[in-house]
């Protein structure tokens, strides 16, 4: 039996599949349901693979030294020149911790301990989850590495929230600051979507959903 096309059941359609070639064989792709499945995949017009899309896992580190936090300016787009924690999407055969860990060597060239998992921070609309950990500075030595522009240490008072880069890190420092007067850290889980009719560009509108701190 054949996949039920997406002219069929259009109304299931959720997310618009990006894969328009097949990475087996090179032909086109179509949009439709396989077998057994409830959603609109890219199905290969020639050999029938179905590729499926998966959310990416973002992995990054809350430095804290000193009663300060570290934060990098963006060298690359996207968000050039705006501050952010040190953090990238994990690569195959890394822990998330691990993974965190490198990116703040390669970002930051600062060597961490993990102490522990702060926040998980799903982004439905982008495919995308966070998980930032608490980290302190093995050496107190830290540079911009290739992907920076510069690294420093803030103080709460002084993060600078008006050039943060992403919400994601605007929330984590949210949460953090609001932990760290309280004298409680928790750990965070939430998920951050985009108010209707917001901007790609717009970082700040978006509600939290979902929030538990434990």
């Amino acid at each position: 039996m054949q996949p039920k096309t997406a002219a069929v059941l259009s109304s299931k359609i959720v997310h618009k599949s990006k894969i328009k070639f097949c990475p087996a064989c090179g032909s086109p792709t179509k949009l439709a349901i396989p077998d057994g499945d409830e959603k609109m995949r890219a199905v290969c017009s020639s050999c029938g693979r179905v590729h499926y899309e998966n959310p990416k896992m973002v992995v990054g580190c809350l430095v804290e030294h000193d009663n300060k936090v570290l934060l990098c300016r963006r060298k690359i787009e996207p968000a050039y020149g705006l501050w952010t924690l040190p953090a990238g999407y994990l690569e195959v055969g890394e822990s998330t911790a691990e993974g965190a860990s490198r990116e703040t060597l390669e970002e930051a060239c600062a060597d961490v301990e993990i102490v522990s998992p702060f926040a998980q921070l799903d982004i439905p609309l982008i495919g995308q989850s966070y998980i930032i950990f608490r980290a302190r500075l093995k050496t107190p030595n830290f540079s911009p590495g290739p992907e920076s522009l510069e690294c420093a240490l803030f103080a709460l008072d002084d993060i600078p929230f008006d050039s943060l880069a992403f919400s994601s890190i605007i929330v984590t420092l949210r949460m953090y600051t609001e932990d760290v007067r309280s004298g409680s850290i928790k750990f965070h889980y939430c998920t951050i979507n985009k108010r209707l009719g917001a901007s790609p560009s717009d970082l700040r509108s978006f509600d939290i959903d979902n929030h538990i701190a434990v």
